[in-house]
């Protein structure tokens, strides 16, 4: 009998399956010397232009608990993150805090809706949280308290699982802000390519990964197509740091059907290995802050109004004007790259702190336009060329599409030799700005 993953990469076509695998590949792992896909097409003149707002992904995000590394690994890591918690508090816990080995009997009482497995390795990840990082998890759990609830609505938009919001503590503590090496960036962690496939504007004015809204509707359609092509949830988390194309070459090499199986085999890197116990760890935590001794004060939700701006104005022009302070903006607003609406957008739709819209539309002549520094020269030739390609979704239609990436509807059938108005799924059609 097929396998349960082999039964739905048959029901879907071989074409798909390789597109995914290119997009994935070329995508996600660009120093592999890969010709770049369609979706990528653009010059890297953007993600050299790296704005001063972005701040490097925390080093806790990335190590692995020393007690799960063999010797070898140990040294490795220990010259990457020299001076971090996880390098020098992971033995004592702190006299107030319970340990993950004593607790995990009553931890199995809480039903999650993600697979949690209490083995030794997520038992191990929840010690380190506890215990290694134990404020900087609880900055994490914070700021995740922020946004929690509007991630939760888009999830269950989406039919996700609640629990799955987790998975942003181990990608960035849900920092609108957080970039990495490889330049993922925002609380979900995407890169360039997957953000663009997923409908993301990206480019030198604004960059929608940072967007805690606009971001966690582009992770819940990815996590839900990697769900329906996996079918399991542990699988779809492991695609998610992996790549898609990444994971079904490991099921398909080692004949295996769940992650506990490629996890056993050299097919998948170390970090994957631990990213889906890490999630399991951090969703027992948040689920379980109270036994955990993780304080619960109440945050502020992510809560805005929004004003429409027909030119660019900067934030502290803003503020000097309006008196709404310059950090409430950049704290609502951190998709803006540059503190400032985008020249190119007629019609921005500014947050502002809720309650303050009718002032600041009584208010809004009043401040001045800012002018954007010239583009440097690469920048003006990408802008002024772009394209890319989008894979048509279930439930998207010509205008939807259209309005997602502000292209007249005339323009988008040119572009794409279309006479009638009927798409579907897995096309694709190359968007020109």
């Amino acid at each position: 009998m097929e396998s349960s993953w082999r039964m739905k990469a048959t029901a879907i076509t071989a074409s798909f399956l390789f597109l995914v695998a290119a997009l994935t590949l070329a995508v996600e792992s660009p120093a592999q010397g890969m010709s770049a896909p369609p979706v990528a097409a653009e010059s890297s003149a953007e993600d050299e232009d790296m704005d001063a707002n972005l701040v490097p992904l925390e080093p806790e995000l990335t190590v692995t608990p020393p007690d799960l590394l063999s010797p070898g690994e140990k040294s490795e890591q220990a010259g990457e993150g020299a001076g971090s918690p996880a390098a020098t508090n992971a033995i004592a816990p702190p006299d107030h805090a319970p340990t993950a080995s004593t607790d995990s009997a009553a931890s199995t009482a809480t039903t999650y809706n993600i697979p949690v497995v209490l083995d030794p390795t997520v038992e191990k990840h929840i010690y380190f949280f506890n215990t290694s990082i134990r404020s900087r998890f609880e900055q994490w759990l914070v700021r995740l308290s922020r946004y929690r609830p509007l991630v939760e609505n888009i999830f269950s938009e989406f039919n996700l699982p609640s629990d799955l919001v987790n998975l942003s503590l181990v990608e960035s503590g849900f920092n609108p802000y957080a970039f990495s090496r490889a330049k993922a960036t925002g609380p979900w962690q995407f890169m360039k390519g997957t953000g663009k496939l997923y409908g993301l504007r990206i480019d030198h004015y604004v960059d929608e990964r940072r967007d805690p809204i606009k971001s966690t509707v582009a992770a819940a359609r990815y996590l839900r197509d990697l769900y329906d092509l996996f079918g399991t949830w542990p699988l779809a988390m492991a695609a998610y740091n992996a790549g898609e194309g990444k994971v079904m070459r490991a099921l398909h090499k080692a004949q295996a059907e769940t992650f506990s199986d490629i996890s056993r085999t050299k097919l998948i890197r170390r970090e994957t290995k631990q990213y889906v116990p890490r999630i399991m760890a951090a969703t027992v935590i948040a689920r379980n802050p109270d036994r955990y001794g993780f304080s619960q004060d109440p945050v502020p939700v992510h809560q805005f109004e929004e004003v429409m701006v027909s030119r660019p104005l900067h934030f502290r022009a803003i503020a000097n004007t309006t008196g709404i302070p310059y950090e409430e903006l950049r704290l609502l607003n951190p998709e803006l790259r540059r503190d400032a609406t985008p020249p190119d957008d007629l019609a921005y739709h500014l947050k502002v702190p809720t309650g303050t819209s009718e002032k600041v539309v009584q208010l809004l002549d009043r401040v001045p336009t800012y002018k954007f520094p010239p583009l440097p020269a690469r920048a003006q030739q990408v802008k002024a060329g772009s394209s890319r390609w989008y894979r048509v979704r279930v439930g998207d239609t010509l205008e939807k599409v259209s309005k997602r990436f502000r292209i007249p509807l005339r323009t988008l059938k040119a572009h794409n030799n279309l006479s009638g108005s009927v798409i579907k799924p897995g096309e694709f059609l190359i968007i020109v700005r």
